[in-house]
Formats: C-alpha cells, structure tokens, sequence
C-alpha cells in the first residue's frame, strides 16, 4: 500500500508516523511545500519575544529524523497541485524548481494542507512591515524586521489566541502596542463578561485597545516605519510594525480542484471518519470541517488537539476498514495567555447558544485559585453553562493568573464523558493548600448550577442586568467597607448579617434582586429571602462580575 500525506506539522505529521507504528510495510509519502515539515505553531509568538530563545526547540521533527526513526519519504519543497481522483495520482510541483513537475500515484490519499490567514482587499496590507503569523517564515520576517528596523510602535489587527500572545510578546521587547479589533471584544470563543476581564488586563499592561473598529486601510506616512492604521471610526494609529491576525480560513483549492465537497464552513466536508466525498482521499485538522459534538452542527476547529487525534483516527482507519474509528468532535478546548491573566474555554459559549433552540443558563463563580490562607491564591473568574432541565454541561470558560488550565480540562472532560453538573459537585479532585481548596473552583460551579437546576435559586447575568431598566428592589449585601468602594446604582444596602432582622424594610410585591462581591453571599441571601416568601434572583458574579463588564470598554 502507498499513502500519499499532503501537508505536515500536526495532523499529516501524526497520520504518518501512527501508520509506520502499525505497519512496517507501507509506502509512506509525506509532502510538504514549505521547508518545514513539523514545527510548533504554538510556540511561534513566543520566539518573538526571546521567551524561547532557541529556534531550533520549534522544530518538532525534520525529514532526516523522520526518515531515520520512521523510514517515511519526506520531501519538503514539493507541492501537491492538483489531484486526479479517477487515476488515483498527484501531480507534484518542486518549488524550489517549478519546472520539476511529477506525479505520484496513492493508494489512499490524506489532505493535511492547514488553513491560511485571512488577508483582507485593503490597501496597504503589502507594505512593508506588515505581516502575518502563520509558519516559520512568517515567524523569521518578523524578526529580521524588528532587528534592522527596531520598530518602536506595533499595531496587531485582531484580537484572537495569536494577535494577544504576540501583542504580550511585543510589549515585553520594549514597543508600544496597540490591538485594534473589529467586533465589541477581544478572544471570541469567551463571552462578553468574561472577555472584559481580558480588555481590563490589555489596558492595565499599558497596551491600547480599540474595539468595534475595523480597519479600512494602512497608508504610508513620514511619521511611521509602515504608516498609518486607519479605522472605519476614523482613529489613526502610528506602526512601525503591523501584524495581521483576523483568523484563518481552510486552505481547501486543492481540494475544490479536484471535485471534492466543501461543507458549508468551507472546509472540506468529511464524515465521522475523516473520509472526504471521494473514496480513498481523507483530510484532517484545520481544512477539514468536523461535527460539533454538542449541537450536531458542522465546525471547523482550527487546533492542534483536535489535529494530533484525526491523525491518528485517519491511520486507524487506513490500516482497519473493516473496524472504523469515529472522531466524536471536538469541543475547542482553548487556553491563552494574556500578560499576567490566562483566558480558557470548552464546549458552547452563550453567543452560540442565543442562536439554538436548545434551553441553557449560566452561573458565574469567583473561587480561589487554592486555599485563601496559603499564599499566592488568586481569584478565579469562572463561567459553566448548563442547560437547566437536564443539567448537561455546554461549555465553561475561566479567566485568572493560575489554575485556569486544570480547571477547564476536569470541565471539557466532564462534557467528553456526558457528566452533569451534579456529577461536577462529586468530583474527587486532589487537594492540599498550595493547590487548590477543599471545595474546588470546578466542584462550586457545579453547585451553583445544582442549585438552579433543583429551583434552589433563579439568576440574573451580569452582562444583560441594567439597575436602571430594573422595576424592581437592588439589594445590596455586603458589608459597609466593600460599599464605600463602588456600588450599583439605585441599590439598598442591607448588610447580609442584618439581613433577618430587616426583612419589614421590603416590600413582597416587588422582585428582589441582590448582589454581593463574589456571589456566596448573595446566594445566602437569595435563599433567606425565598424562605420568606419573596420573589428574588441572586446577581450571579455579583459585583465583581459587573464591574469588569460594564467598565472595561475600549480606549
């Protein structure tokens, strides 16, 4: 049998090396059209920034290695141009000498091509300067710029995963930093209220941020190394450095080329076993177009994970057609860094959800990232959503300075193994101080939602509460410090420890609201006021949650 692997890195990197681990056998073709057959995406950014000073680590492996360890035939260079499906061959292009044309006949053929950056029609995206960020030689443009033009002002366009960690990375070389973002937030798979957290970290590191501004063009200009970033609000922002980081798209030409359908994300459309419209031709990571695991619904995941596993999924099933494996989907379990605070997700978030038919709610926590007594224990913002009739969990999100990652994996696990948030409240995760808390950041997410599946209390969300649109009472139940420091307006303060003795202050004909700092109290208080017979909903993140919201704006 002879495969042919269009594309390295990870997921036509571990199709290859799982098929000579099951077979010693096989002809394996792995090719590449760059020089690079397996490097780290991931660690790109970092390199930028001198983090990770040896350029060499990003090379995961390379075709001496993989020839040596795995006796695969790499060829770097060679770009697969088009496919003939009936003949069951590629034609391969040298790029390195474009008047090296072959063909390679397959036996079973795997599109591992990757997605592109999405370039915008603007003007000025071809100056120089201006770059994207998706392989090693975008990675070395950037370097060679900054050192022969030592750029002092750095303008990212975009506020994903990527444009954040090289925006972290530059500001960390000495430049000014400016993100600019088309949409209201930054980091979209979070949801408004938990991307606040986000904007609040950016502007507190001194970088400046402009959201719900698309750019409309860069002109050149004598003020600055590229020139001038121009806005749709008319903001002109100096560069001496431009990186582009609007998203990618499936690099699917090749695939279109040769008749293969593309699903409605415009990946190619596989089925739960990785196989395209066309017998004997497959694809994975970031071109192919997956099942939400969830919803049902097609998606295109842009990760190495999800990559890595319909990799090996692929090989399985090459070696084993009468025994195929099924990639279940991904959840688009994510993590970032962002200067002193790391931003996670899994599963749905509320943006996703607002546009299903499926029943959800969510409740926010604000734990410690271990025991408060032992130090170094930092606030964790936590957001689980669940639907409210079964309790199934949909996805979560967590923004803080530690434990974030953890917290998100027991959590994107739960949701792989169909656990509840019942199920959450049992967990039994380690603990000792410097760790973690007796009662985990997971296990009180997983309360706080019982407590809303079982009608123990009803919620009110920080991003949609408006005091001033509310018709009914605000309660206030912290303590008189805590108040002095900033409150919601046209709220009553009644301190939760006076809060039964002060009941007849009111009334039962009208809802009752109430807030604390974090949540727990207000919860307190919310049960207190339901025993007593009033109509109340607990602020869930309380104040801290709606301060972030509603004060971290653009500047």
């Amino acid at each position: 049998m002879k495969v042919v692997i269009v594309g390295g890195v990870a997921g036509g990197a571990n199709v290859a090396t799982r098929l000579r681990r099951l077979s010693e056998k096989i002809n394996i073709i792995l090719l590449e059209k760059g020089p690079y057959v397996s490097f780290a995406n991931c660690g790109l950014p970092y390199h930028i920034g001198n983090e990770i000073e040896d350029r060499g680590k990003l090379l995961v492996q390379t075709p001496q290695g993989l020839k040596a360890r795995y006796n695969i035939d790499v060829r770097v260079h060679n770009e697969a141009i088009a496919i003939d499906a009936e003949r069951k061959v590629v034609t391969i292009v040298d790029s390195t000498n474009p008047s090296n044309r072959y063909e390679e006949s397959y036996d079973e053929l795997v599109l591992a091509v990757g997605a592109e950056p999405i370039r915008p029609s603007l003007s000025g995206l071809d100056l120089p300067g201006v770059f994207t960020l998706r392989d090693m030689a975008d990675m070395d443009g950037i370097i060679a710029w900054i050192s022969s033009h030592q750029p002092k002002r750095a303008v990212i366009v975009g506020g994903g995963y990527i444009g954040l960690e090289v925006a972290e990375q530059l500001k960390n070389r000495g430049m000014s930093v400016a993100i600019i973002e088309a949409v209201s937030q930054l980091l979209a798979p979070l949801d408004p209220e938990m991307a606040a957290f986000i904007h609040e970290e950016v502007l507190r590191s001194g970088a400046s941020l402009y959201l719900n501004e698309p750019i409309t063009a860069i002109e050149p200009s004598e003020d600055a190394l590229v020139g001038m970033v121009r806005t749709a609000k008319e903001s002109l922002i100096p560069a001496d450095l431009v990186i582009m980081g609007i998203g990618v798209k499936p690099r699917t030409a090749l695939a279109k080329s040769a008749g293969i359908e593309l699903g409605v994300t415009g990946g190619v459309h596989v089925n739960q076993y990785m196989q395209s419209s066309i017998p004997h031709i497959w694809a994975v990571g970031d071109v192919a177009e997956t099942i939400n695991p969830i919803l049902g619904t097609p998606q295109i995941v842009p990760l190495a994970g999800p990559a890595n596993l319909q990799g090996r999924i692929v090989a399985d099933n090459i070696m084993h057609p009468e025994k195929l494996t099924a990639f279940t989907g991904g959840l688009g379990t994510a993590i970032a860094r962002v200067f002193s605070l790391s931003a996670a997700s899994t599963g749905l978030n509320e943006k996703q959800l607002k546009k299903t038919a499926l029943p959800y709610q969510a409740v926010f926590v604000h734990p410690n990232s271990h025991a408060g007594y032992y130090p170094g224990a930092h606030p964790i913002a936590l957001k689980l959503l669940f639907r409210p009739d079964t309790g199934e969990i949909l996805g979560a999100q967590a923004v803080g300075k530690d434990g974030i990652d953890k917290r998100i994996d027991v959590i994107a696990t739960a949701i792989k193994g169909k656990l509840s948030v019942d199920d959450l409240c049992e967990l039994e995760l380690t603990y000792a101080p410097p760790y973690g808390s007796a009662k985990d950041a997971v296990q009180i997410a997983g309360m706080a939602a019982q407590n809303v599946v079982r009608g123990l209390v009803k919620v009110e969300h920080p991003w949609t509460f408006d005091p001033a649109n509310h018709c009914g009472i605000l309660l206030d139940v912290r303590d008189d410090d805590e108040v002095s420091r900033g409150r919601l307006p046209t709220a009553r303060h009644i301190p939760l420890s006076q809060l039964r003795q002060r009941l007849h202050e009111l009334p039962k004909d009208q809802e009752v609201v109430v807030y604390c700092q974090s949540g727990m109290r207000s919860y307190l208080a919310a049960r207190i006021l339901s025993e007593h017979g009033y109509r109340c909903r607990n602020l869930s993140g309380a104040f801290k949650s709606w301060s972030v919201a509603h004060t971290s704006r653009a500047v």
